[in-house]
């Protein structure tokens, strides 16, 4: 158990590099990878359910204490980055499914790594927890409304079917886990060390099948498409500072509203557009998983050389 343990660690720590070799391997072992996608959902509810292993019912008392200051964040992360990837598709002329993928991608609720980055940014964590908590709550509900309203004259979108996917690979699975925890805290914890193992490589595994289904695509539109990525995720990771700025937050809260707004669960976004798109239409979703687990890291990096200013004012300075 603790050379798994060890393992688990080593896996977390290496998480954006080993995302990044399995789009590697998924680019140059098409045929090996691409059998890979009709099991993106499922994948993605293994994902989901250990996320819920982690979360706490306390997860979602900050709500009660800080109310405004959740809602503005939630808020941003459901307007902010669907409207970028919708603008960004079309500024960058890509074909319509590659704009639903971009949209998906952008609607998608935070990213399950958000809180570890915001934690090594030293970034008031609570409030992080509380963003991917609450979005991914809100997500079968929000998600396909944006999808539709954004990508529904670009390719029909069957909003109720989202619905009900986003239900079975997301709520479901994150609410078991989460009461599994809460019922049965003494089976679960010695698991919950073993959690990064099980996320990374439903996380590797997805984006090798994505990026090997669609192989071709990535030789011939891969670079125009990664800059619309990079594009996207970087004005996402900016605006969402701006928005804790200028919405008088303090400063851990901007780094974690940054974060949280910058980093999707582009994981659901590829499993959404294999199942009721093409594959095609995950591409987004997969180099989105390969470039914001970089670039997440790259501003823990940065923040991490400086605490806040205002760091004893985080909104609940537990949770790691």
């Amino acid at each position: 158990m603790a050379v798994i343990t060890k393992v688990a660690d080593l896996v977390g720590r290496w998480f954006a590099v080993l995302v990044l070799a399995g789009a590697l391997v998924g680019l140059l072992l098409p045929e090996q990878t691409a059998p890979v996608v009709p099991h993106v959902p499922l994948l993605l509810g293994l994902i989901m359910f250990g996320m819920g292993l982690t979360m706490r019912p306390a997860d979602f008392t900050v709500v009660t204490r800080h109310p405004g200051t959740v809602l503005l964040g939630v808020l941003a992360q459901y307007t902010v980055m669907p409207l970028l990837g919708w603008g960004i598709a079309h500024a960058f002329g890509l074909p319509p499914l590659l704009v639903v993928g971009m949209v998906l991608v952008g609607a998608s609720p935070g990213g399950t790594a958000s809180n570890v980055i915001v934690y090594l940014a030293r970034g008031d964590v609570a409030l992080s927890v509380a963003m991917t908590s609450i979005s991914t709550m809100l997500a079968p509900f929000v998600t396909p409304l944006l999808v539709l309203g954004l990508a529904g004259s670009t390719l029909p979108v069957a909003a109720g079917d989202l619905f009900l996917s986003i239900l079975q690979v997301v709520l479901l699975p994150v609410v078991a886990g989460l009461l599994l925890r809460t019922f049965a805290e003494r089976v679960v914890s010695p698991l919950l060390p073993l959690m990064p193992l099980v996320s990374v490589t439903g996380i590797v595994l997805v984006v090798a099948g994505v990026v090997g289904a669609n192989a071709d695509a990535v030789l011939g539109t891969g670079l125009l498409l990664a800059l619309a990525v990079v594009v996207h995720n970087t004005l996402g990771l900016t605006v969402g500072y701006l928005v804790g700025y200028f919405g008088r937050m303090p400063e851990s809260a901007r780094r974690a509203a940054s974060v949280e707004v910058g980093m999707q669960n582009s994981g659901l976004a590829a499993s959404l557009a294999t199942t009721h798109f093409e594959p095609l239409a995950a591409l987004p979703g997969a180099l989105f998983s390969v470039w914001h687990n970089l670039s997440g890291a790259a501003v823990a990096t940065y923040w991490a050389r400086s605490a806040p200013e205002d760091a004893e004012e985080a909104l609940e300075p537990e949770r790691p």
